[in-house]
């Protein structure tokens, strides 16, 4: 049985479709690393940087801040356990993700939960490491 939608009703329909859309996409779209995020004061600053296309100067320059953050925090750490003996916060495997790959990851781990957000960025980096990957139990 067909029955025929007042124009009113149709309207209405292609709203609420349209909306609908919008709000199922929204995670989906692109974010913009702005100069603000260079502070990276947040692990959300640091999460725009990461996510940044590079198809512009800001955007080659948040991906190049980035990888150069990461990597400068996590050899950091790796000196300061050398040198202290003290426990690990991650164990990286062997062999280990691509950079690229790991911070592709540390974005999604990021974006899962607005509350990893608000933290210091080193904390927020290494607080991923660890959750993804965590040092064998010791004996």
């Amino acid at each position: 049985m067909y029955h025929r939608l007042k124009k009113g009703a149709v309207m209405t329909l292609k709203k609420w479709s349209i909306a609908t859309a919008l709000v199922l996409l929204a995670p989906c779209a692109p974010h913009a690393a702005t100069e603000a995020n260079f502070a990276a004061r947040t692990t959300g600053d640091l999460v725009e940087l990461c996510a940044a296309s590079p198809d512009n100067s800001i955007g080659t320059a948040a991906v190049n801040f980035c990888n150069g953050y990461a990597q400068g925090a996590v050899s950091v750490e790796m000196q300061n356990l050398a040198a202290f003996r003290g426990p690990k916060l991650f164990c990286m495997p062997n062999p280990p993700p691509s950079r690229n790959e790991a911070l592709s990851e540390f974005v999604k781990w990021a974006r899962a939960s607005p509350d990893r957000l608000a933290q210091p960025p080193a904390d927020g980096l290494f607080r991923f490491l660890g959750e993804r990957y965590p040092c064998p139990p010791s004996r």
